[in-house]
């Protein structure tokens, strides 16, 4: 028989590639695999999931790389594996099966295919063996084999409800969201906002960070106002955050922010360093400079991209790289600064075997002392085995980097984040664009199969946008309005939202359309915010028309279920306040500087800057220096106020009709 590995090694899924090795006659996902399905009237075994996901690697060590359950597998189904961030189309497809048939969804994703694709068994994890009252995996592939065999009217049954459930598609034409619907949204999140602990709901909490950004968005509503501050605190404060190597991990499995699931993905940190940015303070700029250099330092790949994720174990046990005890600590720092940081970072057995995640549940009262034991545990901490890193490069979070690293450079005055982003931008160019349409991924600089979904054009647009707004080069506006113009062709419904896949794309079971956030923005909303600023930056209304027609199909969503609209509402709320458009023109230097600092903490502004006038960026024609010093146009739909050359002069008012 082939061997696994001329299954799986060209793969650029670094996911993929931890499974050549599997006994498991693992295929990626493909026609290939359904002809032999028929060939050999065997069902499609697909197990979908990614490479820093910890349930995974239990379920592989458990049962992929166990000779028994190889054999049934490869005896009984024609199996697939797919990394769910390479192919979040088929990823979005069955994971709605998984729900519809279980009630709930996650990784890794069991599902049992026919022959079209129409899946007629779901599920996530499976143990080795039967355990608390669930069924090991080889039972379960027995009873599905046995049904496949025995019962075929059952399997078309189920399969055929699937699939009519999956290809049902429900027009979502709303009307736009008005000031009342937005006040309402922040009436829910308040309901279901934890006043001791930050954040929404119970346990695990993730990072709310679109939601977060749409409340930073009314400053002058003090619950707003109090949601934010409470959850960005208890974030930086918590094990969420790393506080030795700056960076958040995915989720709290508490609800606290105490102890995390430790894997860390870009497109949450690509998020909070804006996040943090932004919202200014010695936290928020503490933070934020430490998420970036986090970035830089432990995600960049050599080609100037961003890698996906660090993996939340090593040496076989989850957090391990992480976690200190007391004894560590003191071993270390010596007797005197050990218990110093013992009781500063709140080490009291939070996690396993004694180990605790550290926190910071409050300022230390002496930072230089801070930052000499920070350095010193970091060190040490760099001696020991590392987690995996999976270094593909995502175009979607890529891009979300980009925009986030811009923000956190400009207000910091960090330019080496600028940089970082520029050389970013490069590679999405470079590799990504192929015939004018994006990829998904690539890794060592060349580009994977897959073609980018709408995630990919939305985000990536609005990077290239921000690297626009960052040096007044119409060279990235030209890319990022060639990908809007391919979005519109490929991607829009006819009701004026999105789908997530285009329309030229693959066949599956069902067309994706989502417009609902989960851990980074839908690409509904990604698309949304491209737009705006694209307008913004042009003049041009088709973009602001699309915009506001995509705007009105979240509607919805985003007054019943606010938590996940957080992206939509942000720009919604940015549109009703009249957020302006910024040009700050004039040579560089600290006056620039400030006037810049104020444009960009100004929520929802689209900001551009450049030395002087441009003709090709239509926000920047005839935009000058006044009196020779660098000055800010403050404009609302292309109605500017005069210029101001002082921060404190900034317009608060919609700028005059006359």
């Amino acid at each position: 028989m082939e061997t696994m590995a001329n299954r799986l090694a060209t793969a650029t899924s670094p996911y993929l590639l931890q499974h050549v090795d599997n006994p498991v006659d693992w295929r990626e996902w493909g026609d290939d695999a359904f002809a032999e399905a028929r060939q050999r009237g065997v069902p499609i075994f697909l197990s979908v999931g990614y490479a820093a996901c910890h349930w995974c690697h239990v379920m592989a060590h458990e049962s992929f790389e166990d000779d028994a359950t190889a054999a049934q597998l490869n005896a009984d189904f024609v199996c697939v594996k797919v990394d769910r961030e390479e192919r979040p189309d088929v990823d979005a497809v069955y994971m709605e099966a998984t729900v519809a048939m279980t009630g709930h969804g996650g990784w890794p994703m069991t599902v049992v295919l026919d022959h079209e694709g129409s899946p007629f068994f779901a599920g996530t994890y499976f143990p080795d063996r039967p355990r608390g009252g669930q069924p090991s995996l080889r039972q379960v592939l027995t009873a599905v084999g046995e049904a496949w065999r025995d019962r075929q009217d059952d399997v078309r049954r189920v399969a055929g409800q699937l699939r009519e459930h999956l290809a049902r598609q429900v027009s979502a034409a709303g009307t736009p969201l008005t000031e009342a619907d937005l006040d309402a949204a922040v009436a829910t999140l308040a309901d279901d906002f934890d006043e001791d602990r930050g954040g929404f709901g119970g346990a695990p909490k993730f990072p709310p960070s679109m939601v977060l950004e749409f409340l930073r968005r009314r400053p002058a509503d003090e619950r707003a106002r109090r949601m934010l501050d409470r959850t960005l605190e208890a974030m930086a404060r918590g094990g969420l955050h790393d506080q030795l190597g700056g960076g958040f991990a995915r989720y709290s499995v508490d609800a606290g922010w105490v102890v995390p699931h430790f894997e860390k993905m870009l497109y949450d940190n690509a998020q909070l360093v804006g996040l943090y940015a932004r919202s200014g303070g010695a936290l928020g700029g503490r933070v934020a400079r430490g998420t970036a250099d986090f970035l830089l330092r432990e995600l960049r790949t050599p080609e100037g991209g961003l890698a996906s994720a660090l993996d939340a174990d090593s040496e076989g046990e989850e957090g391990r790289f992480y976690v200190w005890t007391p004894g560590q600590l003191e071993e270390v720092l010596g007797t005197d600064d050990g218990r110093w940081a013992t009781d500063l970072f709140d080490v009291n057995g939070t996690f396993e075997h004694g180990t605790s995640t550290l926190q910071l549940p409050r300022d230390p009262d002496d930072w230089a002392r801070f930052d000499d034991v920070r350095v010193r545990l970091l060190a040490a901490r760099e001696t020991r085995v590392r987690p995996a890193r999976d270094d593909k490069v995502v175009a979607a979070w890529n891009g979300l980097a980009i925009a986030g690293l811009c923000d956190a450079g400009r207000l910091l005055g960090r330019e080496e984040y600028v940089d970082a982003a520029l050389e970013a931008g490069r590679l999405l160019v470079d590799a990504h664009l192929v015939d004018g349409r994006l990829r998904r991924v690539s890794r060592d600089g060349r580009a994977g199969a897959p073609g980018g979904v709408l995630e990919d054009y939305g985000a990536v647009a609005g990077g290239f946008l921000a690297l626009c707004g960052v040096g007044g080069e119409a060279e990235w506006l030209d890319h990022a309005t060639a990908l809007l113009d391919r979005a519109l062709e490929l991607f829009r419904a006819d009701d004026g939202g999105f789908f997530d896949t285009p329309s030229d794309g693959e066949r599956l079971v069902s067309r994706p359309r989502d417009p609902g956030d989960n851990a980074s923005p839908s690409g509904t909303s990604a698309t949304i915010h491209a737009l705006i600023a694209a307008h913004a930056l042009t003049g041009d209304s088709r973009w602001r028309d699309a915009a506001d027609e995509a705007i009105s199909t979240v509607g919805l969503l985003a007054t019943r279920a606010p938590r996940f609209a957080g992206w939509s509402l942000a720009a919604a709320q940015a549109d009703a306040d009249g957020a302006p458009e910024i040009a700050v023109v004039g040579p560089v230097g600290p006056a620039r500087d400030a006037l810049e600092h104020r444009a960009r903490s100004w929520p929802g502004a689209v900001v551009v800057v450049a030395d002087g006038p441009r003709d090709d960026i239509p926000l920047l024609l005839g935009r000058d220096a006044v009196g020779g010093l660098p000055a800010a146009y403050v404009c609302r739909h292309q109605v500017c106020a005069a210029p101001v050359t002082q921060p404190d002069d900034f317009p608060t008012r919609r700028p005059s009709l006359n």
